[in-house]
């Protein structure tokens, strides 16, 4: 089985968003401190996305905007059976992500795969650097089938201006992503999230779960 879009040697490659941000992130994966290659699996951000995309055994993930593969990682681990796709604008990102989990050089808004392709796909701070949302959406649903799951883990707009970010970076009212998922999927929700579970969230992150 092929997971990948097929394209018409006539057609021009995927478009990408704009070079300074692929730039940026290329520059960025040699910061192992504020970019890290490895995240802690109890850490509750972790344990929502495996919980909501459930049993993958024999099935493709994806992960959007995987970085260096933090969250890739613990997913192949625990789903040693499925076929984890780690998708990442920055070449040099990619090139922490391990085997065998395959490695793809592609924007959020135009992703090199087959409609349905997917049994569940997940954007962890990621979709903030997108730089047409609403694109960036709908591809995320639409390379997962009828019944897959979908997580988006992201930063609240009630709390920004905490931290300094990049011209570009957006951060998501509630509603906003929930109108955006509900365009595709059928059942949607999201709720404040904390990093640990004992933890009361602080405002900080919120997390957008949908079933297509």
């Amino acid at each position: 089985m092929s997971w990948f879009k097929r394209r018409s040697p006539v057609q021009p490659a995927a478009s990408t968003a704009p070079a300074e941000v692929r730039a940026f992130f290329n520059r960025a994966a040699a910061d192992e401190e504020h970019y890290p290659s490895t995240i802690d699996p109890r850490i509750q951000h972790v344990q929502v996305v495996l919980h909501h995309l459930g049993d993958l055994a024999g099935q493709c993930v994806a992960d959007v905007g995987c970085g260096k593969g933090r969250f890739a990682r613990i997913v192949a681990e625990r789903n040693p059976d499925a076929s984890v796709i780690a998708i990442d604008l920055a070449e040099a990102m990619l090139t922490h992500v391990p085997t065998p989990i395959l490695r793809v050089a592609a924007s959020m808004t135009a992703l090199p795969l087959s409609s349905g392709a997917c049994a569940g796909a997940y954007a962890t701070e990621s979709l903030e650097h997108a730089i047409d949302i609403p694109a960036a959406v709908a591809e995320l649903c639409r390379i997962v089938a009828p019944g897959g799951r979908i997580v988006i883990i992201d930063k609240d707009a009630s709390a920004w201006g905490r931290l300094e970010t990049p011209d570009w970076e957006r951060w998501f009212e509630a509603r906003e992503l929930e109108q955006l998922l509900s365009r595709h999927c059928s059942e949607v929700s999201s709720r404040a999230i904390s990093y640990w579970e004992d933890v009361e969230p602080d405002g900080l992150f919120r997390v957008w779960l949908a079933v297509k």
